[in-house]
């Protein structure tokens, strides 16, 4: 039973796929609607007679058919207006992001210095220039600081040697006043006793 349900069941779904649909009088196009009212309209003293209900059929559909092709001209208006307004936005956005994209690029080109907005390049010509300016004073002020070292040295070394010699010709000099004044008393003595 379920079988020759389920049989009936595909027989009239393939039946109802290839069953054609009648053609709508209203489907066909003006041209084709004028061609079979001339067709089918009889002839009178040269005249063509058009049947009133023909002619009622066919002003229907061009009628239908003029207000059809209106509103698909108001919706195509409609959309190209809204096709314009989003190609204005979607220009002014793009002029805006342009602006934001520079000013972005400039941000990221420019280094801000004491509140001065100085590019990459000026920033880092003037971060060298002042390195190598304190590396030069860092030179000379070594050599500087060396060669007064040296000569401190020197002039400590020189000051060594003059004391010691004064020292010397300190003793040098006690030892001659002494044996002056040996020889004087001596004299002195001398002339006393004699």
């Amino acid at each position: 039973m379920k079988l020759h349900l389920s049989l009936f069941t595909a027989m009239l779904c393939i039946s109802i796929s290839f069953a054609q649909k009648p053609k709508d009088t209203r489907d066909i196009s003006i041209k084709e609607g004028f061609d079979k009212l001339y067709r089918v309209s009889t002839n009178y003293k040269g005249y063509k007679v058009i049947n009133k209900e023909n002619f009622l059929d066919l002003k229907q559909q061009v009628l239908d058919s003029l207000k059809a092709s209106q509103n698909l001209l108001v919706e195509k208006n409609n959309l190209l207006t809204a096709s314009n307004l989003d190609t204005k936005k979607n220009e002014d956005l793009l002029i805006l992001t342009k602006l934001t994209l520079e000013t972005s690029l400039k941000k990221e080109n420019s280094i801000s210095l004491f509140g001065i907005q100085l590019s990459k390049f000026i920033y880092n010509l003037l971060l060298w220039a002042l390195i190598s300016i304190l590396l030069v004073l860092v030179i000379y002020l070594s050599f500087k600081f060396q060669k007064n070292n040296f000569l401190t040295k020197k002039a400590t070394q020189n000051l060594k040697n003059v004391e010691h010699e004064y020292e010397q010709y300190r003793k040098k000099a006690l030892e001659r006043e002494q044996k002056l004044r040996r020889t004087l008393q001596d004299e002195i003595n001398k002339q006393r006793n004699s």
